[in-house]
């Protein structure tokens, strides 16, 4: 008993001792509860001297004019560089510092590519068929023989027939005329305006619009959302049945290679006037071949009559030189066509043949052969060909044979004077 009663008197006094100390909290949490002044908590209590106070409202409010001071520069400097330079799109300026972000500005806006790929000009040509359809080199300009020939072109003619058939097309067949029509109404090519010396200029000064030459021939288009259409019928293509086209024959001295090549084309309209007469010929545009060229490689034609399977592409037909026309104007120092100084049929004629004949000339000599050499080879071996050769053969030719048939009736007359009985054959005797 006496030991439980010293436990009991030595827990009391340790609650005394404790007690004391609990007190100034257990006050401090009742006036909290009782809505009094807060006190300050144990964590407040040990906030360290080096924290940080908290800003108050004057400071807060001089730190936003700072930031919308930086934001107005910021925007001024990126406005004059997109006017510097239109292609760059201009960049947002940073937000102003709120209380949300705690003072931290805003990452400019993200601006995609195509965005800033848009304003820059888009190019009308067609790039990717020259890249898809390669071509045959353009002619050098550092060539030592050349020379520049203007040929007329029928294409009634069975040669160029190709060119003017199908009228409308058929499958993947077009004639050339609708095909290179189509192509400058797209702007995928340029066409030049065909001056009165008859010469092509590419330059800029010449280019025709397309609406201009469909006003100047009459040619019935419809307008709609600022686009030109036109029906395939109203494409005079039956009316252009002639070509003019410019070819450069000339020799590679890199190469050794002689080529004939074409440098440009002109569709011709043949249209009867008002008054009924005969038809009138409307040169209509030059186009270079170099830009017509690999469109050219798309375009399928008919190379046969016979052989409708047959077929090329228009580019291999102007390569292979398979078209056929008459000379009509060479360039020459006085620039004069051929019809200035031939004044007859047959001087055309003859001075066509003469031009023809230069070219073949050139072509067969250019490796050294001398004209007399090939005349020699050929009097030894081409047969005379002089009339009075001729008769010595035939008077020759003409003795033999009349020997010949003299002999022959001798010996007839001596077998049949030998006997007059009838002669039996031996396909006689096996009857």
């Amino acid at each position: 008993m006496r030991i439980h009663q010293i436990i009991r008197n030595v827990a009391t006094g340790v609650m005394l001792l404790v007690l004391p100390a609990l007190l100034p909290e257990t006050a401090s949490a009742q006036s909290n509860n009782d809505g009094g002044r807060p006190a300050l908590t144990v964590r407040r209590d040990r906030q360290s001297t080096s924290s940080k106070p908290r800003s108050s409202s004057k400071s807060k409010a001089t730190t936003q004019d700072k930031a919308a001071k930086t934001n107005t520069a910021t925007k001024a400097a990126a406005d004059t560089k997109a006017k510097a330079n239109p292609t760059i799109p201009a960049r947002t300026a940073p937000a102003a510092a709120t209380g949300k972000d705690n003072g931290k500005t805003a990452r400019p806006k993200f601006v995609p590519r195509r965005q800033t790929t848009a304003a820059k000009p888009q190019q009308v040509s067609d790039d990717r068929a020259q890249l898809d359809f390669p071509v045959a080199p353009d002619m050098p300009k550092d060539v030592s023989w050349r020379r520049d020939i203007y040929r007329s072109i029928d294409l009634t003619q069975d040669a160029n027939a190709t060119l003017y058939y199908p009228l409308e097309q058929e499958g993947d067949q077009i004639n050339l005329f609708t095909y290179i029509f189509r192509l400058i109404m797209r702007g995928q090519i340029k066409a030049y305006a065909y001056t009165l010396s008859g010469n092509e200029k590419f330059d800029d000064a010449n280019i025709v619009k397309a609406k201009d030459l469909l006003d100047r021939y009459h040619i019935y288009y419809e307008t709609k959302d600022g686009r030109t259409h036109i029906n395939d019928s109203d494409i005079p293509a039956a009316e252009v049945t002639e070509y003019f086209i410019k070819e450069s024959s000339y020799f590679d001295q890199r190469t050794a290679t002689f080529h004939t090549k074409v440098v440009a084309l002109c569709p011709v309209l043949k249209r009867a006037d008002d008054f009924g007469g005969a038809d009138a010929r409307y040169p209509m545009f030059w186009v270079k071949y170099s830009d017509l060229e690999p469109y050219l490689t798309k375009l399928p034609l008919t190379g046969s009559n016979y052989n409708n399977a047959a077929t090329m592409s228009a580019d291999d037909y102007f390569a292979m030189n398979r078209y056929k026309g008459k000379i009509y104007k060479t360039n020459n120092l006085q620039g004069r066509v051929l019809a200035n100084y031939c004044t007859t049929d047959s001087a055309m004629t003859k001075e066509q043949n003469k031009i023809e004949k230069q070219l073949t000339d050139f072509e067969q000599h250019i490796w050294g052969k001398d004209s007399a050499d090939s005349a020699k080879i050929k009097k030894d071996t081409v047969a005379p060909t002089d009339k009075k050769s001729r008769r010595t053969l035939s008077s020759r030719r003409r003795s033999n044979s009349d020997s010949g048939s003299v002999s022959g009736s001798r010996k007839s007359r001596g077998a049949n004077s030998g006997s007059g009985a009838a002669r039996v054959t031996v396909r006689r005797q096996r009857h």
